[in-house]
């Protein structure tokens, strides 16, 4: 058995994982603030996951864990996780003691990819590549190959969002202009819209089709943003599918279509692009999917486990 958790600003997902790759078990518990409360958070996930979900917890082999952040490589230490109020922790060290087994820190896009690219590719030999595209209050991809995380040369492989693709555009929170993530970031858009709202983006979405101006504006500019990111992906990783994830993508089919008719006016407009027929490559990830918390079992599993239980997760 296997413990994946997706630790999010308000939320965290928990997965078990069985040794044939089926979840088991799954729940969500609050989110502390701070590094001592989201150290105790991942604690008090997995002990739920025995008194809620039923898992028998001394069959748990090891815990993998996705977290927003930089995490120091070969190490269990993750940094500057503004949304969780922690600059520096080493949260492997601070839960593996209490957990009693092994414990795997990712960063939860890089997850997320994983086990996006676990589900899509299901029990196929040959699994190919995908890229994840994460569309949330930031901008940023995790990149597979075979089942394998490509990290780069100094692990900043997929950060398609600060990628500038407009030297006129708007100021993006990195320093540079007319980044991808300064058009199609939750964060950003939602700074730039300036209203209060609940869900600023859908806001914009809602206001846009009432009419407004400046709420078609920031809609065009964020369909513009996903689909450059798309393009970027595939021209520079030849992935065979993006698949789409984050809080962004749950306007659905409203964001799709943008999306979509960008894509297709650059088909349109040159045949190169036509041949790529990115169209057909990009999928959206199903709400609620249990990908980010998978892929964190996954990462975990990878830490501590045979090659054999490997391919039981990332094929199972």
């Amino acid at each position: 058995m296997r413990v994946g958790l997706d630790v999010g600003g308000t939320k965290t997902d928990a997965v078990a994982v069985d040794d044939a790759g089926v979840i088991v078990g799954r729940l969500r518990v609050p989110t502390g603030w701070g590094p001592d409360a989201v150290g105790q958070t991942v604690v008090d996930a997995v002990r739920a996951l025995g008194a809620e979900a039923g898992v028998d917890l001394a069959a748990v082999l090891s815990v993998g864990i996705g977290i927003p952040g930089q995490i120091e490589p070969g190490t269990g230490r993750v940094v500057h996780a503004v949304n969780l109020g922690v600059e520096s922790l080493d949260l492997a060290a601070v839960v593996a003691p209490q957990l009693g087994v092994p414990v795997q820190v990712e960063n939860d896009v890089k997850a997320a990819a994983l086990g996006a690219h676990a589900l899509h590719s299901g029990g196929s030999p040959t699994p190919g590549s995908m890229a994840y595209l994460n569309l949330g209050t930031g901008i940023a991809a995790g990149i597979v190959s075979d089942g394998v995380l490509w990290r780069g040369a100094r692990g900043t492989a997929g950060e398609v969002g600060h990628i500038s693709v407009d030297p006129n555009g708007p100021l993006c929170r990195c320093g540079q202009r007319g980044c991808i993530e300064s058009f199609a970031g939750g964060g950003a858009v939602a700074e730039r819209w300036g209203r209060r709202a609940a869900l600023p983006v859908r806001d914009v979405f809602d206001a846009a089709d009432a009419g407004d101006a400046e709420a078609r504006e920031l809609r065009a500019g964020l369909a513009r943003g996903v689909a450059a990111a798309i393009r970027v992906l595939v021209l520079t990783a030849d992935v065979d599918i993006v698949v789409l994830g984050g809080g962004v993508t749950a306007l659905g089919d409203r964001l799709m279509t943008d999306v979509a008719a960008e894509l297709s006016a650059s088909a349109e407009a040159s045949p190169f692009m036509r041949s790529l027929r990115l169209q057909e490559r990009v999928e959206l990830l199903p709400p609620g999917s249990p990908a980010a918390a998978l892929g964190a079992a996954i990462v975990g599993a990878q830490g501590d486990a045979t090659h054999d239980t490997e391919e039981a997760l990332v094929h199972g």
